[in-house]
Formats: C-alpha cells, sequence, structure tokens
C-alpha cells in the first residue's frame, strides 16, 4: 500500500492545522520509504507542514522536483538546510536553468531560488530525462517527449538557455508514477508538458494509462474549447479517479467534476491510499 498526502497546495482542507499558499507539494509513503514530491514555495510554509502532518524530515529518504519553478522549489533551500545531505534528489537536467516571466516588458525570475542552487552542489543529484524508479513501484515519468495535445503554458515563461532567453519548452516538466493496488496512480506537478501528452506518454512507456490522476493539471488559464477537449479525451481512458488540485482552476474543475464519476478536491492535508 501507498499513501499519498498533500502537504502543500493553494488551499486547505477545512479543519486543517496545515498552511496553505499558491505551490506545491506530496509526500509518498510506501513500506520502503517516503518521497517528497516538490517543496511548496517557501521554507515557512514547508517547515510547518511538515510538522503539523507528523512527517520527520529525517524520514524522508528521497525528493523528487516535478520542475524548476519556484512555487514547487521555494521550500527547497530550507529543507536542504534542515534535512542535511542524506536523501536523495530526482529531477530532470533542465531543473538548473534560469527561468523568468516577462510580463509588459519585465522579466521577473520564476525558477529555482539561488539559495537551493547552491547547496544543491554538495547533494546526491540523480539528474535524468529518462524514467527513474526511486523507490519500489515509484517512478518519475522522465520527460515527456512527444506533445502531440495542447501544453499547459504559462503566459510569458522563460527560460535562459546558452546567452539567450527563449520560451520555456517545459522540457523538465516531469511527474511520479505510483504502482498502486488496482493500478497506476499519476501524481502530477503543473502538468506544464499537458495533462493528455503525460497520460499518453505513461500509457506507452508503463504499459497501461493511470486508474487515477492527481495533482495539479494547468487548466486555470485554458478556455472553454479545451477544457471541453481535455474532458472528452480523458474519457478514452476509462473515466479515472481524479484528485485535481494547484494550477487546474475552479472552472476545469467544474467541469472534469461533471463528466467524471469520481472527481475530489485535493487541498493540503487531503490522504489518498493507492
Amino acid at each position: 500500500m501507498i499513501k499519498v498526502t498533500c502537504l502543500i497546495d493553494n488551499a486547505v482542507a477545512v479543519g486543517s492545522q496545515l498552511w496553505g499558499e499558491h505551490g506545491l507539494a506530496f509526500v509518498i509513503e510506501s513500506p520502503d520509504g517516503r518521497v517528497l514530491f516538490d517543496t511548496g514555495a517557501s521554507g515557512d510554509v514547508l517547515v510547518h507542514n511538515l510538522d503539523a502532518a507528523g512527517v520527520d524530515p529525517a524520514s524522508i529518504s528521497a525528493v523528487a522536483l516535478s520542475h524548476g519553478h519556484h512555487d514547487h522549489t521555494g521550500g527547497l533551500a530550507v529543507f536542504l538546510a534542515w534535512r542535511g545531505r542524506l536523501p536523495v534528489y530526482y529531477a530532470h537536467p533542465d531543473l538548473l536553468l534560469e527561468r523568468g516571466s516577462e510580463r509588459g516588458g519585465v522579466r521577473k525570475p520564476i525558477g529555482l531560488p539561488a539559495a537551493a542552487r547552491t547547496l544543491l552542489q554538495d547533494v546526491d543529484m540523480r539528474l535524468s530525462p529518462e524514467p527513474t524508479e526511486i523507490l519500489p513501484g515509484v517512478w518519475t515519468t522522465g520527460e515527456i517527449r512527444s506533445r502531440p495535445e495542447p501544453e499547459g503554458r504559462g503566459s510569458g515563461h522563460l527560460l535562459h538557455e546558452g546567452e539567450a532567453w527563449r520560451p520555456d519548452p517545459y522540457r523538465d516538466d516531469m511527474s511520479l508514477v505510483l504502482e498502486g493496488a488496482k493500478g497506476l496512480v499519476l501524481l502530477c506537478g503543473c502538468s506544464h508538458a499537458g495533462i493528455l501528452n503525460i497520460v499518453l506518454h505513461v500509457e506507452r512507456v508503463f504499459g497501461s494509462a493511470p486508474v487515477a490522476i492527481a495533482g495539479g493539471m494547468h487548466l486555470d488559464a485554458a478556455d472553454d474549447t479545451q477544457v471541453r477537449h481535455v474532458v472528452e479525451q480523458l474519457h478514452h481512458f476509462g473515466a479515472p479517479t481524479l484528485y485535481p488540485n494547484h494550477c487546474t482552476g475552479q472552472r476545469a474543475y467544474q467541469a472534469l467534476a461533471g463528466a467524471f464519476p469520481r472527481v475530489a478536491p485535493c487541498p493540503a492535508a487531503t490522504v489518498i491510499d493507492v
């Protein structure tokens, strides 16, 4: 049995002592260890929520990072300083590239914080674009190379590569695949590669479509036509159980909830047994 706990999200479950912020983090617990998937946007929230959820940082044996944006890596420097060098860190090689967001001619940094970039030089980093097993039954998807469906793009997202800034190709966007009791479970960070592309990748690489999908689907800026397309295409994968949060957006959540029999919100403090 694998247990997934939403540690950080924009929203918090009613009655929970956890804090919310625009960010995302999950804790995956299996008989073989614990994995921290993303670290939210700030160290303060990460530290508080780990404590409130009863998760000892010393019990975390590995950290996986979905991509390099600060709302998923903002708590990393504090965790690195707090937990020390023992965990193994999994990510795509592009995680370390500089990122920005440009609006109105003004560019601001939105990538991996400088403090985390420095601290990561002293830890065991497993940077790979290929699917990688973190613990038995817990995998990274690897890079989502085939993208016939729309991506989950953000306005003005840029990547600094070589000596130039250019539109971010989101090569580093990776999710986790969990081998659950009833089938594969897809745990998404932000789905910048496109939620449908990610599901197609999982089906092709891991042999079957996920029976459940949790996390950010990056549909908050999608128009009605795009949302309808996602709903229609997801039906081809057997109507998976859905736990959308973070960047999915309320309009998309309502459309999914109206189209699928098993849809539930996934605020911080949500626990999913897979």
